[in-house]
């Protein structure tokens, strides 16, 4: 009997045949480790095993709490040889969000990566009718609880089932069944879980090999959490596919650092990520003078002309190219090694809208960046911007094997073998939001005569003015935080007669304002500060209709927190928790009337 295309089985597949080969890179007290494929297929194999002989069955299921380690994805991939299901936690997720997944899911084992992760679980052990093992990555110390072992513990629990059950298990996999699921992070209401098969997966994996020519040379660093399918694709289903290697960062604190030592080939990276490093290269860009900041102008330049050429699949003529040449040899090359994207070639953004001057500034640098949308219903992609065929402020067209139509108000309705199974435990859900094999995503869109697609806002995030104006705020927002002092910014107007906004300020551009202009204090209240942002306002309002102009304005203290329950793990605006949190500045912007 022939083993079905599964995640799992690719595995098994490339530890045979690629062997030595590094499949992934782990620092260990100071040091980078190599684990070959044929050592990490034999580590799921073993864990597989140890599942086994926990009486883990197919259709069970198991939860993972952990950052990005080995350990996280050999549990994820041994629950689905053996049949079942993982389901990631995010790590910022409270006790009662913790114990709220680990009891939709029914998850008789769960793997965690510390004690911090423990006592979340501890604190509602006694709410957690389903939960017989917990399983440590890499603890302090021992736990004295008879329900928790240690990973090496839980490893050796496999020597009591045999090595051919794996095989079994393998066997009975069926590309239908359910291969994982994704809890979604909840701007609204708790969290649903997206049910993706088999097909799903190996599908989808297929093609983001195939659009972004993934090989077997291709290395990338693992860092955002791996709960979301879009880590997950980048980190356990395409690199399984097509057989590269994987960097585990050490931290979201060393990432910096550890990019520099990978220098990884693909990188993948939400909007924040991308906003930082732009927001810190081109400060430090705009304090060269005299002939090096001539030397970078002219690079950047060329740069952006090469990429415009690119991105609609046309090449550079000769004494462009040549120029480009030596651009890189000057210019980018340093640039690039020190972002730790010397040998970058897919660069990727994903999970939430991105500005336009940010891809146009990494464009200037050779480092152009693709935006893919899509949702985890949808196993993470819709559409992409290829290498050759980009739009910067589109997401690109239609991955191959996808269709996209729009719904009478515009809403972005997806179908595909990519498309999910539904919702775990929620059939009132699943029919809403599944119909005729359509998945109706709630985003809002348009096709440019290229058939690129642009996203023009949320339908649930929808302003509805008190004068009975349909307002779509994300590209007002989008258009505010183009202001380098702008970190983050809401619009707010529902049932109201105008728009506000509340603008958050990114802490090292105000620093160098503040170092510019001679003040100090109240950064955020001070006059200047104020000043400026009312010309940043007014820029943006040229921009807009009427009705869409914001007519007054609030800087808040602080940057929004996920701790403040202000953002989801992929730093999504949680709206309703900003609009509670903030309810006095809101109000006071609104007493007295406006324009």
């Amino acid at each position: 009997m022939s083993v079905p295309d599964t995640i799992p089985a690719r595995l098994q597949e490339a530890g045979r045949a690629r062997g030595s080969a590094p499949a992934y890179h782990e620092k260990v007290e100071g040091t980078w480790e190599t684990t070959s494929w044929a050592d990490f297929a034999a580590q799921v194999r073993q864990a597989t095993r140890a599942l086994c002989t926990l009486g883990f069955e197919p259709g069970h299921t198991t939860c993972i709490l952990g950052f990005n380690r080995p350990e996280w994805v050999i549990m994820d991939v041994a629950a689905m040889t053996a049949g079942g299901a993982p389901a990631g936690i995010y790590t910022t997720c409270s006790p009662p969000e913790v114990a709220y997944i680990v009891n939709h899911s029914e998850a008789r084992i769960v793997l965690l990566e510390n004690e911090g992760q423990w006592k979340k679980v501890l604190e509602k052990r006694d709410e957690l009718p389903h939960l017989r093992h917990v399983v440590m990555m890499r603890p302090s110390g021992p736990i004295n609880d008879p329900m928790v072992m240690s990973w090496q513990q839980f490893l050796a629990k496999g020597e009591q089932t045999p090595d051919t059950m794996v095989d079994d298990r393998l066997k009975g996999l069926k590309p239908e069944d359910l291969a994982t699921m994704i809890y979604t992070s909840g701007t609204t209401g708790p969290p649903k879980a997206v049910m993706l098969s088999h097909r799903n997966l190996t599908w989808t994996a297929d093609v983001a090999r195939q659009i972004v020519s993934l090989t077997e040379n291709d290395c990338s660093v693992s860092y955002l959490p791996l709960s979301h399918i879009a880590e997950q694709m980048f980190t356990i289903h395409a690199p399984i596919t097509a057989r590269g290697s994987i960097w585990y960062a050490e931290s979201m604190e060393k990432l910096k650092d550890n990019l520099v030592e990978a220098q990884p080939t693909v990188i993948f990276g939400v909007p924040r990520v991308w906003e930082k490093i732009h927001a810190g290269l081109s400060a430090r860009l705009r304090e060269a003078t005299g002939a090096k900041a001539a030397l970078v102008g002219w690079a950047r330049g060329v740069a952006s002309e090469v990429d415009r050429l690119r991105a609609s699949n046309q090449q550079p003529g000769f004494f462009l190219n040549l120029q480009y040449s030596l651009a890189s040899k000057l210019v980018f090359s340093k640039i690039k090694a020190a972002l730790g994207l010397g040998r970058a070639r897919v660069m990727v953004s994903g999970a939430a809208p991105i500005g336009k001057d940010v891809l146009d500034f990494f464009s200037s640098l050779d480092l152009p960046i693709c935006e893919v949308y899509g949702q985890s219903e949808d196993s993470g992609p819709t559409s992409f911007n290829l290498p050759n065929r980009r739009k910067s402020g589109s997401v690109g067209p239609a991955i191959p094997g996808v269709e996209i139509r729009l719904a009478p108000d515009e809403e972005i309705h997806v179908k595909g073998p990519n498309v999910f199974m539904g919702y775990y435990k929620d059939a009132q859900a699943t029919a809403e939001t599944l119909q005729d094999g359509w998945l109706l995503s709630g985003d809002l869109g348009k096709f440019d005569s290229e058939g690129f697609l642009h996203i023009t806002g949320r339908k649930k995030e929808i302003i509805i003015t008190a004068g009975g104006k349909n307002i779509a705020p994300k590209n007002i927002e989008a258009a505010l935080k183009r202001s380098p002092l702008v970190a983050e910014a809401v619009v707010i107007g529902d049932r109201r007669p105008y728009l506000i906004a509340l603008l958050c300020l990114e802490p090292d551009a105000l620093s160098k304002f503040a170092a510019e202009n001679g003040i100090s204090g109240e950064l955020h209240s001070h006059p200047k500060v104020q000043a400026e942002l009312q010309q940043v306002v007014e820029r943006c309002n040229a921009e807009f209709a009427r009705v869409e102009h914001v007519r007054k304005f609030a800087v808040l203290p602080r940057l929004l927190t996920e701790a403040a329950g202000e953002l989801t793990p992929t730093q999504k605006i949680k709206r309703k928790a900003v609009n509670k949190n903030w309810d006095a500045a809101i109000e006071g912007l609104y007493t007295g009337g406006g324009e």
